[in-house]
């Protein structure tokens, strides 16, 4: 029954081309400057030029798959706040929908960011080449949308290039927003900033690991379940990071020589990425990006200076580093957009008992074949054990005792693909 998932990620996971990943960077880092509040008007300089080249390209890839995506720019006037945005200014992302086939409205979305920067934070003139930060994300959603154009999912996926990370994350606020504004059902967002650098201000070099980035629990959870996370646990089991492992196994699963290290915080210490906006929100969201950053070419002029070269130029990217991460981002969202809705309600039963009891709602799906309970010891990062129970929405796990392990369950379709596991949020009410 999993022949065909596994057929399809196992031709994914090889199909992404550092080639064409470093000519979209090329172009990228032709803009001069890529600043939110750089030129809109030059058809070869600035913000404005860059945008309307990703949204070219997008278009491009939509002819070749029929016309399977849906291009457009989204986006919104922000006023000036005295800090990074000088003078009110229309943020604008890229998006390229490829609409699912039976669930249009639920979402898995790939991010890169468009912008870019230099020293001075509202310095809009000054070159700005952005090669890793973030030219590497916004070309490796550019790739995805032409690996997965050629398939057909379920879900829709969505590929955006968002504005305005680098002056407080607008871009991601304004799409957040419009997600909410328009009852999206986001079951994720991967969001991809400085997947390039393989030589870290540390004088490591790596080529076979990266990070993911997730919070702990959603933003919405309420006070309530917070409460109850000590007596029951789930402190470590939000949807954002069941979405981190998500990574991490398809990583290990699919790809070879390179290794996910998940990292339990929102982001970078003290520092926050363009997922922020959508956890604020309460979507699910992971930032995915190079293990070892070079802090020399990040947000710097360029120059050189005590023979320290100084800039985000073309020569710190290592476009087969960035084409294999872009690889993990195709896997993953091609292996929750093949799979049916996750399950909802998980409960749990099994108190001072020699069972644990797990009780769902079942996805209304054709094709579900049933359905996953996954669980693990305590301080395991990643799920360690499951099950296929069957198409079933009760089931007791005999003699695994419920103090020792934390639980979730997934739904299966027939083609092997499995939901986002749900870890039980309620208990299961007496007598039921």
């Amino acid at each position: 029954m999993y022949k065909r998932q596994d057929k399809i990620l196992t031709e994914i996971s090889t199909t992404t081309s550092a080639e064409r990943i470093e000519m979209d960077i090329k172009k990228l880092v032709v803009f001069g400057t890529r600043h939110t509040l750089s030129d809109t008007v030059s058809t070869t300089q600035g913000i404005g030029a860059a945008r309307r080249w990703i949204k070219t390209a997008f278009e491009e890839v939509s002819k070749d798959c029929n016309n399977c995506l849906e291009v457009s720019f989204l986006g919104d006037l922000v006023k000036a706040d005295g800090r990074r945005i000088l003078t009110d200014t229309k943020i604008v992302n890229v998006l390229a929908i490829q609409r699912g086939t039976k669930y249009p409205n639920h979402y898995i979305i790939m991010s890169g960011d468009i912008d870019s920067r230099v020293s001075d934070e509202n310095d809009f003139t000054s070159v700005s080449p952005g090669a890793n930060d973030n030219a590497t994300g916004m070309a490796g959603a550019l790739e995805a949308s032409r690996v997965l154009s050629k398939y057909k999912f379920p879900v829709s996926i969505i590929y955006v290039g968002l504005s305005g990370e680098e002056q407080g994350l607008y871009g991601g606020k304004i799409m957040a927003k419009h997600a909410k504004d328009n009852n999206w059902n986001i079951i994720g967002v991967l969001n991809n900033d400085m997947i390039g650098n393989v030589e870290g201000i540390d004088g490591v070099i790596d080529n076979s690991t990266f990070r993911v980035f997730s919070e702990a629990i959603s933003m919405e959870s309420t006070e309530k379940e917070r409460a109850s996370m000590r007596y029951y646990g789930g402190e470590v089991d939000g949807p954002s990071r069941q979405l981190a492992r998500r990574v991490d196994k398809i990583t290990d699963d699919y790809m070879t020589n390179l290794d996910a290290i998940m990292i339990y915080r929102l982001d970078r210490f003290g520092r926050g990425g363009h997922h922020r906006p959508f956890n604020d929100a309460g979507f699910t969201g992971v930032r995915i990006m190079e293990t070892h950053e070079n802090y020399n070419r990040q947000h710097q002029d360029i120059r050189e200076e005590n023979g320290i070269k100084y800039g985000d130029v073309l020569e710190g990217v290592n476009f087969e580093y960035a084409a294999k991460l872009t690889a993990v981002n195709c896997l993953t969202l091609a292996s929750i957009a093949a799979a049916p809705l996750a399950p909802e309600n998980v409960m749990i039963a099994g108190a001072v008992q020699a069972s644990t009891r797990l009780k769902w709602e079942a996805v209304k799906d054709e094709n579900i074949i049933g359905y996953k309970i996954y669980w693990r010891d305590t301080t395991s990062p990643q799920w360690q054990y499951s099950r296929f129970v069957g198409n079933i929405s009760d089931y007791t796990l005999k003699n695994i005792i419920i103090d020792n392990y934390f639980f979730g369950v997934s739904s299966v379709g027939e083609n092997g693909a499995e939901s986002l596991i749900q870890f039980p949020r309620k208990l299961i009410p007496s007598g039921m």
